[in-house]
């Protein structure tokens, strides 16, 4: 019989969770009311089959009492056995076990806080192959581990939107690994203000005739703040990543290095993160190469090693630049394309989806000369091409520069791995500069991260102001 007594819902909850769906279409909402880091009570409502409703629940009497991080351990094997429910309603009863989760991650966004511990690790964990290997060998070190996912904004409407490393089923992938690992697993709904702080941005950057790179915002002005805030709630004094990338000590603060496998590098996009941040996390992975930890995952049986590799701008979900543009409202029209004479070439789709130094899908020639975008002209529509000499520039000007340490000479880097060019870095400004290039950088283009390494470590980062 199913144990109904905790139907109904906490008033003034200190977490909520609602899911849906399932083969049954249910609907599960759950509330929790905490005293501490104990779950004193935890209310359920279900419009919902059979086994949904007994899955709900059977989760409420059975988290209820205890602290959270100790529901954060159930999942949904131990739903079907302590529920007796059949195999064939898996599916319906994961629907409560997302509601339940949900609300527990909605308590610990809104600021419970748990006692430190002394050897306690926090691990972010994306659904990925990278970070299940984090996590494994964490376990491993018999660390105290808890586990974080952020569950993103993505575009609804992507065509493909699981393969972005924040899509609901890569949060279950990661709470399913956490689970036969017996670590609890905290899943952040944080999409809305991802989208303000991340998507945005980029949308109005392009709609602005820029080039935003989201990548740098998400983690250097989001991502890690998110997770680093969440760690030290959840009593650790470190937390760890799968990106591949290195920390050198320099100074007060260690600063971000190149990773070993030139191929996965992610310091570029690293190269924003609060630097006092940098005194907790930890890049395991930094060391290491892409495919070594591939095949090592493999060998242990982890089913992360066959995960598809999320999308570099993930909340696009595989989409076309210039649709996901017009569904976030930004509006493509057909325009010019001139070369710099103003002699009109050919027409265009939209000026706002193109960037300096694309040559890829312009649709025009003159002569045998390859032609490359050299600037968008938001105001007039119109893109300019030229040859890829014209884009050649010696001195370009950063806008809101971020110095780790002050060094003489430079390498400057423009795009996520790409080549680096040497010169000088000369600050203008409280946060403005000028790099100046011993040989001309192509491709460079307003609203882009410039990131600048001494050697292997990233010692200043602004974006190209023009």
């Amino acid at each position: 019989m199913i144990d109904l007594s905790r139907v109904g819902a906490v008033d003034q909850p200190d977490g909520e969770g609602r899911a849906g769906g399932g083969r049954c279409n249910d609907r599960v909402r759950f509330t929790v009311g905490l005293v501490g880091d104990r779950l004193d009570q935890v209310r359920f409502g279900a419009d919902a089959c059979v086994s949904t409703t007994a899955a709900a629940a059977w989760l409420a009497a059975r988290a209820e009492g205890g602290a959270l991080l100790a529901g954060a351990r159930i999942g949904l094997a131990e739903v079907l056995v302590g529920a007796e429910i059949a195999p064939a309603g898996a599916e319906c009863a994961l629907t409560a076990v997302d509601a339940f989760h949900a609300a527990l991650g909605d308590a610990v966004a809104r600021g419970m806080q748990t006692a430190a511990v002394g050897n306690r690790s926090v691990v972010a964990m994306s659904g990925g192959v990278d970070s299940a290997m984090v996590l494994t060998e964490t376990v491993r070190e018999g660390r105290d581990v808890v586990a974080v996912t952020l569950r993103l904004w993505i575009d609804p409407e992507a065509p493909s939107p699981e393969r972005a490393c924040c899509a609901p089923s890569a949060v279950r992938s990661a709470r399913d690994l956490c689970h036969q690992h017996g670590v609890p697993h905290i899943a952040l709904d944080l999409r809305d203000d991802f989208r303000a702080t991340v998507v945005d941005p980029f949308v109005a950057g392009y709609a602005a005739g820029e080039t935003p790179n989201p990548c740098t915002t998400c983690n250097g002005a989001f991502r890690f703040d998110a997770i680093d805030r969440i760690a030290t709630n959840l009593g650790a004094a470190e937390w760890r990543t799968g990106h591949y990338a290195q920390l050198v000590e320099q100074g007060d603060a260690p600063l971000v290095a190149r990773g070993l496998d030139e191929m996965k590098d992610q310091s570029y996009m690293l190269a924003l993160v609060n630097p006092e941040i940098l005194t907790r996390v930890r890049f395991p992975l930094g060391a290491r190469r892409k495919v070594d930890v591939q095949s090592e995952a493999k060998e242990r049986g982890l089913a992360a090693a066959n995960a598809l590799e999320s999308q570099e701008v993930c909340f696009m979900g595989g989409s076309a630049l210039a649709p996901f543009l017009e569904r976030q409202g930004v509006v493509m029209k057909p325009g010019p394309i001139v070369d710099e004479a103003g002699i009109e070439l050919g027409e265009h789709q939209g000026a706002l989806a193109y960037t300096p130094g694309q040559r890829r899908g312009l649709g025009v020639s003159r002569g045998t000369e390859a032609l490359h975008v050299l600037r968008v002209d938001a105001p007039t529509n119109t893109i300019v091409v030229g040859a890829l000499r014209r884009l050649g520039r010696r001195s370009v000007d950063l806008r809101d520069v971020q110095v780790r340490t002050t060094v003489d000479r430079i390498d400057a880097c423009f795009r996520m791995r790409g080549a680096t060019v040497p010169g000088r870095f000369v600050v203008t400004g409280g946060d403005t500069a000028e790099v100046q290039l011993d040989r001309d950088a192509f491709q460079v283009a307003p609203g882009q991260v410039a990131v600048l390494y001494d050697g292997d470590c990233i010692v200043a980062a602004g974006t190209v102001a023009g």
